[in-house]
């Protein structure tokens, strides 16, 4: 069995967590057993090897979140990278065909197609093997899941069964509806369109070649920029007629605000956090190195980061994309294949930022034409190699790179250093990468 778990978003609604790079699913806000926390992708993914163990994952992700999912799920996971943005069919497409053409499945081999970011528990992938089974059964040539309503959503898309059984044929498709048509649609036994589709390799692959002419991997990554923009639900879904949807009543949360999102949570404050005994349905989260202190604060959500600080009421939380729209600030946050940056301090000619790399990982090979650097060694070893010459480093190490320079940074250990680049122009985009022969 085949799983694709789909990882898209942008990080506006759970801002200052999140942001164009780190997306809400790469927070790691869920407390594990041992104390540490996960992410929603670690969560899932630990979940699904829990629960299905011969399964197959795939990601299907863009290039900015490649370095985040390696950084928390490792090197060996499957990643199927879209050159751009192009709706969810186009990135079921691509990620089918890669399944085919770069993993060898054969074409009668089940295929799930999931989010990377559901709040549930066991019994959701438990019923996404069942569903699994489903899909390459000769009654159907595509299967959904569908969410039993808790209450009349305007936030999703709902499917209309035909009967009220366990598994039933798909009577209608409806577009999220406002809150009393929510509430007929529930009535006549209509589920949550929560976004799984079960289906055959071959099917969609047969279908991707009707949509697009094309069918090949290759042909699908050389031409995806030009791909229609199209939902899998338009393109595929609600045009064929050998399809049911399985009802589910289990756990199952979408944490797309933070409203929603606290109320996941296992504990109330994650964090260098103080709350006086007047504090009442208060979340705080704080990712900083100084502590915050909230008195008599209720119904409230507190949440700080390098990007900002948010203060709200968690019902009003949920209308914050357009404030942050507004905000025009660099990324200050960033995880990386080899660890993660923080920048802790920007002025007009100069930025200082704080690097942790993981151990046995290293920055690209590169330089930088319009800005001179400085590296301070804060704990860890490793070794520097700049301008082809090779130099171990420890604690109190500087290392002073000028413009022009070839240079890189391996860890042994966790390496943490502090960078202060020094230019007028310091921009992301004034980078150089080489091949480092070692």
């Amino acid at each position: 069995m085949n799983i694709i778990l789909l990882s898209g978003g942008s990080g506006k609604r759970l801002w200052p967590l999140s942001n164009d790079i780190r997306s809400k699913q790469f927070i790691k806000i869920f407390k594990r057993e041992d104390g540490t926390y996960e992410s929603m992708v670690q969560r899932v993914y630990r979940q699904i090897r829990q629960t299905i163990p011969g399964a197959t994952v795939t990601i299907a992700t863009s290039k900015t979140q490649v370095s985040s999912i390696r950084n928390q799920l490792g090197e060996d996971v499957n990643i199927c990278v879209e050159p751009c943005r192009r709706d969810t069919f186009p990135a079921i497409a691509l990620a089918v065909a890669y399944l085919r053409d770069v993993k060898g499945v054969a074409l009668e081999e089940p295929v799930v197609v999931c989010p990377v970011d559901p709040y549930v528990d066991s019994g959701y992938f438990e019923a996404i093997a069942r569903l699994g089974a489903l899909a390459v059964s000769e009654d159907v040539n595509l299967a959904l899941i569908g969410i039993e309503p808790t209450y009349p959503s305007e936030k999703y898309g709902y499917i209309i069964p035909k009967d009220p059984g366990a598994v039933s044929a798909v009577e209608a498709f409806k577009e999220k509806p406002d809150k009393d048509v929510a509430g007929e649609y529930i009535a006549k036994g209509a589920l949550w369109n929560g976004g799984v589709f079960a289906f055959k390799l071959q099917y969609l692959l047969e279908k991707t070649r009707e949509v697009t002419g094309l069918f090949a991997y290759e042909d699908l990554l050389q031409q995806y920029e030009d791909l229609e923009k199209i939902s899998f639900d338009y393109a595929v879904a609600e045009k064929e007629e050998r399809i049911q949807v399985m009802r589910f009543q289990g756990k199952w949360k979408d944490l797309g605000t933070w409203n929603t999102l606290t109320e996941a949570m296992d504990e109330h404050t994650v964090g260098q956090v103080l709350c006086s005994e007047t504090c009442e349905n208060l979340h705080v989260i704080n990712e900083l190195n100084v502590p915050i202190v909230c008195m008599g604060l209720k119904n409230a959500v507190v949440a700080a980061s390098a990007e900002g600080i948010l203060v709200s009421d968690k019902e009003q939380s949920s209308y914050i994309k357009p404030y942050v729209d507004r905000i025009d600030q660099q990324v200050m946050f960033a995880e990386k294949s080899w660890g993660s940056f923080q920048a802790v301090d920007v002025e007009e000619d100069s930025m200082t930022v704080k690097i942790t790399l993981n151990p046995g990982h290293g920055m690209n090979y590169h330089s930088h034409e319009r800005r001179d650097e400085v590296w301070t060694i804060v704990s860890g070893r490793g070794k520097t190699i700049v301008d082809g010459m090779e130099q171990p480093v420890h604690p109190g190490d500087v290392i002073t790179i000028e413009a022009g320079c070839r240079h890189t940074i391996i860890a042994e250990t966790e390496l943490k250093v502090i960078e202060v680049q020094l230019g007028r122009e310091i921009s992301v985009h004034d980078k150089k990468k080489y091949k480092l022969d070692r």
